[in-house]
């Protein structure tokens, strides 16, 4: 593509790198010369514009950018028209974000002309939800590149793991002093996580923060939902504590206990007879966001949770604070 200053005659069909206002003479960034604004431009004294003039081998911005997002664009993304070499790609159900990372790094390493950005990986999404977008810098790129950036793509480099509308048992221990309003909140909060997949809780157990009878309780629910979770009274606080225990009484089996994402430290996740079971930190009782919702969110979109995933969530893990946590991380003084 050649790109600088084109002397009007010379400037049919250039694209005009920029708005040009002369007099009645009016030039749109972006639009193609024809003869009329040759001729207008010429009336208003204007000799020469800044242009791009496609040569051959080269590609225009918005079929470039359209054959891009047609390469990265994986399930359950929609695509919008390009524009002004941009096409944006949308979610077109509620899930998780999936996203090749060193592919859609290899894209953006073929050329400055070609650029594809896309929301963090895992990053849950509604219908409608932008997901991505691709943008041709310049007017133009050349065949060659947008075919490397095509193959670096390689196939669904993006997409969206579909949310399932799972059956979840909740468990809530009981010590003395805690509220019965708790529990009832927590369950609310919890109904609103699981509202964009159309999930749902089926059973709703209270028991003794003790492990047999919360043994009894995870056993009497195992062949009732698909998915369990135990809120408890008290946090965990060690694999031998009272929740972990009750898991492995019955024959579970502990996948991990704790995780690099503050707040939600003291998560637990595990098994038993193939049904997931989280035993949830104290923050999944507040709305905001936290650890909790990084693996339920995996859960309810099908995607494997194991103690390498769980261990990989350091970076980024950091995430607000929430006030009302017993122990913030920072103290008043």
């Amino acid at each position: 593509m050649k790109f600088g200053s084109v002397p009007i005659v010379d400037a049919r069909g250039a694209i005009s790198a920029h708005a040009v206002r002369r007099g009645e003479a009016k030039l749109k960034k972006g639009q193609i010369i024809g003869p009329a604004e040759q001729a207008a431009l010429r009336g208003a004294g204007v000799e020469a514009v800044i242009a791009a003039q496609l040569e051959p081998g080269d590609i225009s911005e918005d079929a470039a950018a359209q054959r891009l997002a047609e390469a990265i664009a994986g399930p359950h993304l929609r695509l919008d028209p390009p524009f002004t070499g941009r096409v944006n790609l949308f979610a077109s159900i509620s899930g998780l974000l999936q996203v090749s990372r060193p592919r859609i790094d290899s894209v953006n390493r073929v050329d400055d002309a070609i650029t594809v950005a896309t929301l963090a990986e895992f990053h849950p999404v509604v219908a409608g939800d932008m997901a991505a977008t691709v943008k041709i810098i310049p007017f133009a790129t050349s065949m060659a590149a947008l075919e490397a950036a095509c193959a670096a793509a390689g196939d669904a480099a993006v997409s969206v793991a579909p949310y399932r509308p799972l059956r979840f048992a909740v468990v809530s221990t009981l010590l003395p002093g805690l509220k019965l309003s708790v529990i009832h909140k927590t369950l609310g909060v919890l109904e609103a996580r699981l509202a964009p997949a159309r999930a749902r809780i089926v059973e709703d157990r209270r028991t003794p923060h003790e492990i047999a009878p919360l043994a009894e309780t995870l056993a009497a629910l195992a062949d009732r939902a698909d998915a369990l979770i135990v809120f408890g009274a008290s946090a965990i606080t060690d694999r031998r504590d009272v929740i972990p225990a009750a898991i492995e009484r019955v024959g579970g089996r502990i996948e991990h206990f704790g995780m690099p994402v503050d707040p939600g430290n003291l998560l637990l996740y595990g098994e038993l007879g193939g049904l997931p079971i989280i035993g949830a930190p104290g923050c999944a009782r507040s709305p905001k966001e936290n650890g909790f919702d990084w693996v339920l969110g995996r859960l309810l979109a099908d995607i494997p949770v194991t103690r390498a995933d769980i261990q990989s969530m350091g970076v980024g893990g950091l995430l607000m604070e929430i006030e009302s946590r017993p122990q913030p991380r920072e103290g008043d003084g």
